[in-house]
């Protein structure tokens, strides 16, 4: 079985592609549990502000990208909205625990016609896309005009003190319990790692900007561990 192991370069094209999906089938089992212990159980709070910074009414149609196994779509029924979860990961949808309708799909070839949506939602899955800007353009396309965009995901803090701890818990402590909990060293190595594939956060929101975004912006928290990218359809 082909593995992710960190002495490689990170992989990229459609190389990362079939890497990435077998690596999420692989981890499908013990995801939604290593993710609790990963964060600290921060996770649920993630979701939440995600799903916050929508600003959407009740009764709005809003597309979970990546969705995995449905936790964000959960959250986004607990606030009233009516969630379609999109994943190209077999082996996530098959332990996906929501009532809400699941689609199996690339994120860069999105199977819903234009201006379907009133929002969209990301959760830990921008820095597993092959090509970014493209996802950002079906992105804008299947949301309307004023739809709200609203991705979480992991990110290097800038404070040196928060980043060295950051680097402790992330690619050590991490892997370790990758290896003990779910018997995925290198899964648990490569996630981690994978920030590296996203821009600065200033080049972030830019990109978001040139998919035909408005107000973008990437906020951080929890020490600038994870980054909270918004934005606005024109």
């Amino acid at each position: 079985m082909s593995r992710m192991t960190p002495d490689r370069a990170l992989p990229q094209g459609d190389h990362k592609r079939v890497e990435v999906e077998k690596m999420f089938d692989r981890l499908a089992p013990q995801y939604d549990r290593m993710n609790r212990v990963i964060s600290l159980g921060l996770d649920r709070r993630w979701r939440r502000r995600t799903v916050a910074a929508l600003s959407l009414p009740a009764g709005s149609r809003v597309l979970d990208l990546a969705c995995g196994t449905g936790d964000l779509c959960n959250d986004l029924a607990g606030a009233g909205i009516d969630a379609i979860g999109v994943d190209f990961s077999a082996g996530m949808l098959a332990r996906a625990r929501t009532p809400a309708p699941l689609v199996r799909a690339d994120g860069a070839v999105l199977p819903f016609p234009d201006g379907a949506f009133d929002g969209l939602v990301c959760g830990f899955a921008l820095r597993n896309f092959v090509a970014l800007s493209v996802v950002f353009g079906e992105c804008a396309r299947v949301l309307r005009a004023g739809g709200r965009f609203a991705a979480v995901d992991a990110t290097v803090p800038s404070n040196p003190v928060m980043r060295a701890g950051n680097a402790v818990w992330f690619r050590g402590a991490v892997p370790l319990l990758g290896r003990l909990l779910a018997h995925d060293e290198a899964a648990y190595q490569y996630l981690p790692r994978s920030t590296a594939y996203l821009p600065s956060h200033d080049n972030l929101a830019i990109a978001l900007s040139r998919a035909g975004f408005y107000d973008t912006r990437v906020d951080t928290f929890t020490g600038g561990s994870v980054l909270l990218l918004e934005g606005t359809r024109g």
